[in-house]
């Protein structure tokens, strides 16, 4: 009885959502009765209504942020772009079922190499321009323009011919065929922009989105208001939502204590149970596919020999880290990025364990009886970072490896040091699909392949595996691959990571919350409201 009142008041409470309430009660059924009123989801919402102005403390922002979807890399412009200003063609919605958002509905030839969409009509940006298919066709071409550097590149560049049928359909057509090509038009990068005024919509925030931009400091702050001719009817219900940049941990944690803002990401896992026992705040949290990486650049030495790449992997003590970084709100990492919530996820993948016997052994397989390394890292690159690699330091000196723990700054952390220094800290939230995740840091030549690894098993299998449809097949095609990126692949996963987010209790939401990424898949300024 006891469980189901604690499993009844971290519901409530809203730290835990309906999908783990019902998981963690069907282990516990028969003890004793459940309340309809939690299994239908009602207990923690109410009926949605429009008004006030939603306070965000975010982390994630640079002064380098753009509109530009094509640019973006961390939560602050996922939130302000796809969750607020713009749209996709789909969305994953809070239950994570694929949903038509700028597409109306869509259809696969048997192949799926050849994709119809059908677009909404009556769409208009926010300077009264209709949407249709002219905008689509644009928008996605900005993404393979000549010197683009959109991560969304794999997914465009894949695209064959893009034809025209009539103002709202068109047909697009693959190189090869992708039964997850819809899952991936739902990117945060890939945003709708009227053709023909790319520059000017991205200067002043024209999108098609539920909140029309106001104002716009790079790495500062941004403040929308609700586009009251937004056609989804059931969302964006907040007359404005003011985006705060607060990079700090414990001064975004103040400004929720303080009543400074409504609600805030990344919870300090270190004072999260300070935070539970405060009756006006509530902790949501949700496991996805977040994991916290290092790679290392596989084009320059000493990470160009798998085996030093090896001996650092088994130099990370996984369990460690998952209690003293992520305070247990987490899992270890395989080194692989497929976590629990994808289909194909090879859950008896033989985990990597901390081993600084076998580290010694890949040294020496490597020529090197020690090893001397700098590893960038700072908190911008995920809670705690700085001190996960510190914790690094001290796992890898067992194995005769000298790790230098170089301290950057938060602030141009993802342009002056990911994918510029060999060796450093990284977060990823994850992608819905396999393929998706694999084609966007994987595959070979893709902008953000962050340990530039090429390998020629891998990229034939990532295809292969992108153009099957028997699903049995598909599955044997991932497990391999995951076999291949954790034991030869440039990129040490040592963590997953719950999403961990807090609000007061003002704001509130429906049944489920997103898990793909953080802040309710970055769409919550979308789906909560006051209670």
């Amino acid at each position: 009885m006891t469980q189901f009142k604690d499993l009844e008041r971290a519901f409530n409470r809203g730290e835990i959502g309906r999908r783990q309430f019902l998981f963690h009660a069907t282990a516990l059924a028969g003890t004793t009765a459940l309340s309809p009123a939690l299994l239908s989801g009602t207990a923690q919402a109410s009926e949605p209504k429009k008004g006030g102005t939603l306070r965000v403390g975010c982390s994630g922002a640079n002064t380098s942020d753009s509109l530009d979807g094509a640019t973006q890399s961390d939560i602050y412009m996922q939130f302000l772009g796809h969750g607020m200003v713009f749209d996709c063609l789909t969305e994953v919605t809070a239950d994570s079922t694929l949903v038509g958002e700028l597409a109306e509905s869509w259809e696969a030839s048997p192949d799926a190499v050849s994709w119809t969409f059908k677009l909404r009509k009556g769409v208009e940006f926010h300077n009264g321009k209709s949407f249709g298919a002219d905008d689509v066709i644009e928008s996605l071409n900005h993404h393979i323009a000549p010197d683009t550097k959109s991560a969304a590149k794999p997914i465009i560049a894949a695209i064959e011919d893009m034809k025209k049928h009539d103002d709202h359909t068109l047909t697009l057509t693959l190189k090869t065929g992708n039964a997850d090509f819809p899952y991936l038009l739902s990117d945060y990068h890939i945003l709708m922009y009227p053709a023909g005024m790319f520059d000017e919509a991205v200067a002043k925030g024209i999108g098609t989105g539920g909140y029309k931009l106001e104002s716009f400091e790079p790495g500062v702050r941004s403040y929308s208001t609700r586009n009251e001719n937004y056609y989804k009817a059931d969302s964006c219900w907040f007359d404005a939502v003011d985006l705060i940049a607060i990079n700090d941990p414990n001064a975004r944690q103040t400004a929720l204590v303080t009543d400074e803002v409504d609600v805030i990401n990344r919870v300090d896992l270190k004072t999260i149970k300070l935070l539970q026992r405060n009756d006006a705040i509530q902790i949501f949290e949700v496991t996805g596919n977040q994991h916290y990486s290092y790679p290392m650049i596989t084009t320059q030495a000493p990470f160009d020999n798998n085996d030093v790449r090896l001996a650092l992997k088994y130099a990370f003590d996984r369990g460690e880290m998952v209690q003293k970084i992520l305070q247990g709100h987490g899992a270890p990492g395989n080194d692989h990025p497929i976590g629990p919530a994808n289909q194909y996820w090879h859950q008896d993948l033989e985990q990597r364990e901390y081993d600084p016997d076998k580290a010694k052994f890949h040294l020496k397989q490597a020529g090197l009886e020690n090893l001397k390394i700098d590893v960038s890292a700072a908190d911008a690159a995920f809670p705690g970072a700085v001190d996960a690699t510190v914790l690094y330091r001290e796992t890898a000196a067992r194995a005769g490896i000298e790790i230098n723990v170089v301290r950057e700054p938060d602030d141009g952390y993802w342009s002056n040091v990911w994918m510029q220094k060999p060796y450093c800290a990284c977060f990823w939230s994850g992608r819905a699909t396999e393929d998706w995740m694999f084609s966007t840091a994987y595959e070979k030549g893709v902008p953000w392949n962050d340990s530039y690894w090429d390998n020629e098993r891998f990229n034939k299998l990532l295809i292969e595996a992108r153009a099957e449809l028997d699903s049995d097949k598909r599955r044997a095609l991932y497990y391999e691959m995951q076999v291949i990126v954790r034991d030869e692949g440039g990129v040490a996963v040592p963590m997953f990571a719950n999403w961990v987010d807090a609000s007061n209790k003002k704001v509130t939401h429906g049944p489920d919350i997103g898990n793909l990424w953080q802040l309710d898949g970055a769409r919550l300024a979308e789906r909560w409201w006051f209670a």
